[in-house]
């Protein structure tokens, strides 16, 4: 018996069984009721912002995404169109910025009136996947130029799979876009309980890496952690389409958080369209769900969980100078290169993204790299099946 491929995506991805039938889509979604977003989206739905969502491409077809996806570009195999998708990860992160609800049976994003601007970064085969780092360089530039003020980048590469000339050309990619206005979000990565890699571009300066927390507003164990980590969002038992066949099923992953930071962001600026990406990170950042315990910024949740509630309906947060992305002075000599103490320590144990009574209020993360590796064999029922892995923050 031969698995098929998109059967073996629910491994590589995190996903669970469908969530029970009696459980309504919204009451799955525990993150918005945490965030308050039907409140927030009294005041803002994201109208007016477009996100660009660096990844497998978006399927245009789900009912959660109909009339929100611009045309976009392939960046890996420019002869095939950016509005489609071979695994389904693409689109199940475009869900989670801004899907409509599809009636109330689908998945409702965090900023639901967001457009989505699909741009695939890596590749449909074995040839086109091997390396998708200038892909994803190319992709950045492209994004820049683009009318789109948020780049998602739910995926991660680790240190070792970007050489030192691919390095120079993401961080010069990344300055144009910072350079542009653009806001950089990027999963940390899902190995924190093995590897714990430095990846990239989370640890690019400028960029904003997002760490994952679960329903208790903990930081997740298998979030990535260190340094570049600037804030966690939800990002454990969020559901997203399954992959090869119907139905909604439960994910965990630093994509997802990414997606969901994406959202809250998409939120703010909708509010303040006269901002910038550097003044809308840093109200994120100054707003967070701060650690209970340890420095600040800390090593699994950064500058804290999002809580975009504060901003949109209480105007909390100084956008302070456009000109200067607040990373940037913080990340001065950071991880532009790997560190055994970063690359592979996991030491402390992870925190609580606020206090008990924040914690009713709301601060989500989710996103996580999917690590596929070539040549990776499944032997079931007699049969042998040879599938990719490509690295995906889910």
């Amino acid at each position: 018996m031969i698995i098929s491929l998109l059967a073996s995506l629910l491994a590589i991805m995190g996903l669970i069984a469908p969530a029970a039938t009696a459980e309504t889509m919204r009451e799955r979604q525990w993150y918005l009721d945490r965030m308050q977003a039907e409140s927030m989206w009294k005041v803002s739905t994201g109208k007016g912002i477009t996100v660009a969502v660096l990844d497998s491409g978006v399927d245009t077809s789900a009912p959660e995404l109909k009339g929100k996806v611009l045309e976009g570009k392939n960046l890996v195999e420019p002869s095939k169109d950016a509005r489609t998708d071979p695994d389904g990860h693409g689109t199940a992160i475009s869900m989670l910025i801004a899907g409509n609800g599809a009636g109330g049976q689908g998945i409702k994003g965090l900023a639901p009136d967001a457009r989505i601007l699909p741009l695939t970064v890596f590749g449909s085969t074995k040839e086109s996947g091997t390396n998708s780092v200038p892909g994803l360089i190319n992709a950045i530039r492209y994004a820049a130029d683009s009318d789109a003020q948020i780049i998602n980048m739910s995926l991660a590469f680790p240190y070792y799979q970007v050489n030192k000339t691919e390095l120079g050309k993401l961080q010069k990619a990344v300055d144009y876009a910072v350079s542009r206005g653009k806001l950089l979000l990027a999963g940390s990565g899902n190995d924190g309980e093995t590897s714990n890699d430095i990846t990239y571009p989370a640890a690019n300066k400028g960029v904003a890496g997002v760490s994952a927390v679960d329903s208790s507003l903990t930081a997740t164990k298998f979030s990535n952690h260190g340094s570049f980590v600037t804030l966690a969002a939800p990002g454990k038992d969020i559901p997203i389409r399954c992959i090869g066949k119907a139905g909604y099923c439960r994910s965990w992953g630093t994509s997802q958080a990414t997606a969901i930071a994406s959202g809250a962001a998409a939120l703010i600026w909708a509010k303040h369209p006269k901002w910038n990406g550097n003044q809308v990170l840093r109200v994120m950042m100054e707003t967070a769900g701060k650690p209970t315990e340890g420095k600040i910024p800390s090593r699994y949740i950064g500058y804290g969980t999002i809580r975009p509630r504060y901003n949109v309906l209480e105007n909390k947060g100084s956008p302070g100078s456009a000109d200067t992305n607040p990373l940037v002075p913080a990340q001065a000599g950071g991880p532009s290169s790997p560190s055994s103490s970063q690359s592979r320590s996991a030491s402390a144990s992870p925190q609580s993204g606020s206090s008990e009574s924040e914690a009713s209020e709301g601060g989500d993360d989710g996103a996580s790299p999917l690590l596929w590796i070539m040549g990776a064999v499944v032997v079931v029922g007699g049969g042998l099946f040879l599938f990719l892995r490509r690295r995906r923050a889910s």
